[in-house]
This record gives structure tokens, C-alpha cells and sequence, in this order.
């Protein structure tokens, strides 16, 4: 009972410490953000890139071919298939789902190369990766509640993804460095995290194996 009692309360901690570390990523993007708002014109997105959606084919299941070509939906890849719609760099954002709404992972996500994408995918070209990618991190920090539909079954449709405010810095160096910084505190935090997941799993083993030890005396 003590070893548990000292197990449970490191497990506990180890669980708070991940729930922090993610935390103060996303306060760290927030922040960012807010300050390059203040110091860049403020632009609707559909001003600042190319919707693609018009190119989007959806295809059952029953009818997809097997392949290495990764097929895409809104939540990520869903799928791979043998032919492909894109071969560009692109942002693809969720179109509809929960997730709009409760956001447990990213609905913006920066793709490259060959792909299909369905049609619960919005598509959007930018001129340069810089831009793609600061506009993917600056989704991906705000609520889009003002600007998604219906609450039973969430939908961002063209013309509301089209609406949504975007910061655009004149200074176009901007672009990378705020990308680069956000980059850099997200991968130090995804490695903070790895150590306390690969803690909780060790601290379970060591919970079985205190378990199995008392009963086999």
C-alpha cells in the first residue's frame, strides 16, 4: 500500500507535469501571436491565399485503390491511395467535425508532395512555405467558434474560412521568424513530454511489478 500510495502520487505528478508542458506551449504561440498582431495590418485569409477545394474528390472506401499516396481528410490521413490530386505544398484545414470545436489536435496542417484530399478538407496554396506555415500555427492557436456552424455536427465552410482575420506582418521576414520560434518551443515541448510519458509508462511497469512481486512472497 505505501509503494502504491508513493506510485500513484509520482504518477500524479508525471500527469500534471505534461499538462503543464502543453500548457505553456500553447500560452507561448498565444502570446507570440498577440504581439505580432499589434504590428501587422489585418487581412481576411481568403486575401492572402488560393482555396483549392474545387479540385477535392471524395472516394467511399469500397471504391479506393491501395497505394502509397497519402489521402486526406479532417482530421489527417485517413487513408493511402495509388493516384493523387496535388503534388504542391499546401494547408489543408479541417472543414467540419468535433474537433473545430473541442480542438484535441490541430485542425490546420501543412502537407507536401503527392496527395489526395476529400472533401472534409479545405485546401489553400500560399505564395511562399513561410507564409503556409504562419498562417497554419495562427489557426491552430485561436478559437474558431465565431466562425463555425451548427453545434451537433461542426462545419467550417469556404466562405466563414475565407472571413477569418489573419495578422500579415509587412515586414515578410516576420514570417519566418515567428514560425521558426514557434517551431522551436514546440519541439522542445513534445520533448519534454516524451520524458514524462516514457515516466507514467515506467512508473505503471513498476506498479505490476511491485504487484506480482508481494503476491509471489
Amino acid at each position: 500500500d505505501e509503494a502504491f500510495e508513493a506510485i500513484d502520487t509520482a504518477i500524479a505528478n508525471t500527469e500534471k507535469n505534461l499538462s503543464n508542458t502543453e500548457e505553456l506551449f500553447m500560452s507561448f504561440r498565444k502570446e507570440i501571436f498577440k504581439e505580432i498582431t499589434g504590428r501587422s495590418k489585418i487581412l481576411p485569409l481568403g486575401k492572402v491565399c488560393e482555396n483549392l477545394d474545387k479540385y477535392r474528390v471524395p472516394i467511399t472506401k469500397s471504391k479506393r485503390e491501395a497505394g502509397v499516396i497519402p489521402y486526406y481528410g479532417a482530421s489527417g490521413i485517413v487513408d493511402y491511395v495509388a493516384e493523387y490530386l496535388f503534388d504542391e505544398d499546401l494547408l489543408l484545414v479541417s472543414e467540419d467535425g468535433a474537433n473545430l470545436i473541442a480542438r484535441t489536435y490541430p485542425i490546420a496542417f501543412s502537407v507536401e508532395g503527392k496527395i489526395w484530399v476529400n472533401n472534409h478538407a479545405h485546401v489553400l496554396k500560399f505564395e511562399n512555405t513561410n507564409q503556409q506555415e504562419f498562417v497554419e500555427h495562427y489557426l491552430n492557436s485561436i478559437s474558431l467558434e465565431n466562425w463555425v456552424s451548427g453545434m451537433a455536427q461542426p462545419k467550417l465552410n469556404q466562405k466563414a474560412l475565407a472571413s477569418i482575420p489573419i495578422p500579415w506582418p509587412s515586414n515578410s521576414d516576420l514570417f519566418k521568424l515567428v514560425t521558426s520560434q514557434v517551431i522551436e518551443m514546440k519541439n522542445k515541448s513534445e520533448s519534454i513530454m516524451e520524458v514524462n510519458k516514457s515516466k507514467l509508462a515506467a512508473l505503471e511497469e513498476l506498479k505490476q511489478s511491485v504487484l506480482e512481486k508481494a503476491f509471489s512472497g
